[in-house]
């Protein structure tokens, strides 16, 4: 969902080096004897949540992609006959149905394009970056050092009396509607599933300022957007003949204050190795478990 800004090599010889040294690698799982994964093609889409940025081993560092994210760990349980994940650090609606750049400049072709007419299933995690969430967690874990008890994010977003952040989920709406009506065109037959965002912040209470540097009254608030956009994603899937996956309900006493062999998330200063706010291999497979739960 969030862009991470990571000192990677400079040289394009050591980044081909290093993609081709990790390239094609999965993390072999089992599978549960009811597994009802499509065995068929299987297409990835997404941001970073999907990615996995910086979870060992990366096998595209221009999306710091993890070969051991979600879609790679269901791939290999259902023993899909094809697998394409393009998911990419960064990403957005756009990024899915026209494409851009990656984290190393490189551009990166539309998403969409690897969905194919014979693709049996597609899971699609975006919106994070639609709303900004990077820049909303850097705005608020600044203000927090200044007011550490108070709602220093929360006056800020809704001064005037409109919530700018509901504003932007709103907004964005109309974007993943015409994703997934794009993939649904593209490939009629595919089962079409919409992974929701795991909790950040805990379920109830103020936060663990400063380990989590958002302020106490402002965990409420954050984790109420945070809701607010999966419902949002839950809503709009069920309007375009997708279904969702709800990965925040089994992350729940598991976020980020939690302590570092429980938490999926990570928090500002990781101890496992993700990015920032960014979902551990713990987390992967949390979200990996929960989808192939949801198609079985």
């Amino acid at each position: 969902m969030i862009r991470p800004r990571l000192s990677l090599p400079r040289t394009a010889a050591r980044l081909a080096t290093l993609a081709a040294a990790t390239a094609g690698l999965l993390l072999a799982v089992v599978a549960p004897a009811n597994a009802a994964v499509p065995s068929g093609r299987y297409v990835a889409l997404g941001d970073s949540y999907t990615a996995g940025p910086l979870i060992p081993t990366q096998t595209d560092l221009n999306c710091l992609r993890s070969n051991r994210n979600y879609p790679s760990l269901v791939a290999a349980a259902s023993g899909s006959s094809s697998f394409a994940d393009v998911s990419c650090s960064g990403a957005t609606t756009d990024d899915i149905l026209y494409g851009g750049d990656g984290q190393l400049g490189i551009n990166v072709p539309p998403q969409l394009n690897s969905v194919t007419p014979n693709t049996a299933l597609v899971t699609v995690q975006i919106g994070g970056n639609d709303i900004g969430f990077s820049g909303i967690i850097s705005d608020c874990a600044q203000a927090s050092v200044s007011s550490p008890l108070g709602s220093p994010c929360k006056d800020r977003f809704t001064a005037g009396g409109t919530d700018q952040l509901r504003a932007r989920i709103a907004a964005t709406v109309p974007k993943v509607t015409t994703v997934l009506r794009s993939v649904t065109q593209a490939a009629p037959g595919a089962r079409v599933v919409v992974l929701g965002y795991p909790a950040i912040l805990p379920d109830s209470g103020y936060g663990c300022w400063p380990v989590v540097p958002i302020a106490y009254q402002d965990v409420p608030y954050l984790r109420g957007v945070e809701k607010a956009l999966n419902t949002m994603l839950a809503d709009t899937a069920a309007a375009n003949g997708a279904s969702y996956a709800d990965v925040y309900t089994p992350s729940i006493g598991r976020d980020a204050c939690k302590g570092s062999g429980t938490r999926w998330v990570e928090g500002l200063v990781p101890q496992n190795a993700a990015a920032p706010f960014h979902p551990n291999a713990r987390g992967e497979q949390g979200m990996a478990d929960a989808l192939r739960a949801h198609l079985s």
